[in-house]
C-alpha cells in the first residue's frame, strides 16, 4: 500500500504530542517533515518538544522551526492548558536536536514541495502562520499541494474567544490567507473535537500499551486536571483521523469566512453552512463525529505507536 505523503505543521501541545505519535506509527502516512509554529507555547519550546517526541518515538523526521508569532499580532499562548513546557508531566529523556533543520519552516516545505513527484498533503495542527507565510511567499508550490487538512475554527461557541477556536484566534490573518487560497481545505473544528474524549479509564489503558502510551498518561494528567472529568479533549488527532478514518465524520462544503476587524469577534469562522452568503464553497467543514468509532481508532492507533 503507498504511504500519503504528508507534512505535519505543529506546536506541541498535549494533543498535537498524540496526534503526532499517531501520524508517525501509522501504515498509511509517510511524514516527510514536521514544521513547528508558535502556539500553544513559545517557538522555542514547541520546536524542542518535536524533536523530544521524536527521539522517544525513535523516528528520523526533519523539524524545521517556523513563526515565532502571528503575521501581524502580539503571541498568545495556551501555557495554563498544556504547562509551561507545553508538555509538562513527563520527563523526557532526550531530544532528536540531529533532525533539526538550518532552513525555517517556510523554505523547507517549498523545497520538499518543489521537488515532489506528487501532491503533498499539510496537516495543519497549530496557528496557521507558516502555511500563510508559504502561500504568500511561493505561491507556485500551491500546485503542489493536494490539500490542507487543519484542526481549527469553530461552528459556533469558541475556546479562546466567545466565538472564536484557539489556532484561528493566535493569528486570524493567517487563516484567512489559507481560507482564501483556493486550495483543498477540510477543517476539523473545535466542535468535533469536543466530542472526541479520552477519560481517566482510557488514560490508564493507555499507560499499559508501550512506551509512548506512558508518556501520554503523564502528559494526560496536566491535561484531564484544565480539562475536569469531562474528559479530555483529543482536538488535533479529530485531524489525523480524517486523512485516516474519514468515514467517522459527517461533512458539509461550505463557505469559511475569518472575522480579522471585529472587536468582540476576532478569530471567528462564520461556516455558512446554508449557503446563505451565496459564495462557492471553500472548505469542507466536519460537523459531526461518531465518538464511539473516533475513540474505538485512537485506542487501535496508540497500540501501534
Amino acid at each position: 500500500m503507498m504511504k500519503r505523503p504528508i507534512i505535519i505543521d505543529t506546536d506541541p501541545g498535549i494533543d498535537d504530542a498524540i496526534a503526532i505519535a499517531i501520524a508517525t506509527a501509522s501504515d498509511a502516512l509517510d511524514v516527510k517533515l514536521i514544521t513547528t509554529v508558535a502556539g500553544n507555547v513559545s517557538l522555542s519550546k514547541v520546536t524542542n518538544n518535536a524533536l523530544k517526541l521524536l527521539a522517544l518515538f525513535k523516528k528520523e523526521i526533519p523539524v524545521a522551526k517556523g513563526a515565532k508569532q502571528p503575521l501581524l499580532r502580539a503571541p498568545v499562548d495556551a501555557s495554563e492548558v498544556h504547562g509551561e513546557t507545553g508538555m509538562d508531566g513527563y520527563d523526557f529523556p532526550k531530544q532528536a536536536d540531529h533532525l533539526l533543520m538550518k532552513e525555517d519552516a517556510v523554505t523547507a516545505m517549498y523545497q520538499l514541495l518543489s521537488k515532489a513527484e506528487e501532491p503533498l498533503t499539510i496537516v495543519a495542527i497549530g496557528p496557521l502562520t507558516n502555511i500563510a507565510l508559504l502561500l504568500r511567499t511561493h505561491p507556485e508550490v500551491s500546485s503542489k499541494i493536494a490539500e490542507i487538512v487543519l484542526m481549527g475554527g469553530a461552528l459556533g461557541r469558541g475556546n479562546k474567544g466567545v466565538l472564536a477556536e484557539f489556532n484561528i484566534v493566535v493569528d486570524p490573518e493567517a487563516a484567512r490567507v489559507v481560507f482564501e487560497s483556493g486550495l483543498p481545505i477540510v477543517m476539523a473544528p473545535l466542535d468535533v473535537g469536543l466530542k472526541a474524549l479520552v477519560y481517566a479509564n482510557d488514560s490508564e489503558e493507555i499507560r499499559q500499551m508501550n512506551a509512548t502510551g506512558e508518556m501520554i498518561y503523564h502528559i494526560l494528567q496536566r491535561y484531564r486536571n484544565v480539562q475536569a472529568v469531562n474528559g479530555s479533549a483529543m482536538y488535533d488527532a479529530c485531524a489525523i483521523a480524517y486523512l485516516l478514518v474519514p468515514e467517522i465524520y459527517q461533512t458539509v462544503d461550505a463557505y469559511v469566512a475569518i472575522e480579522t476587524q471585529g472587536e468582540y469577534t476576532a478569530g471567528a469562522t462564520v461556516v455558512d453552512l446554508a449557503g446563505i452568503m451565496g459564495k462557492t464553497p471553500n472548505a469542507k467543514v466536519c460537523v459531526d463525529i461518531d465518538s464511539t468509532l473516533f475513540k474505538k481508532w485512537l485506542m487501535e492507533s496508540l497500540r501501534k505507536c
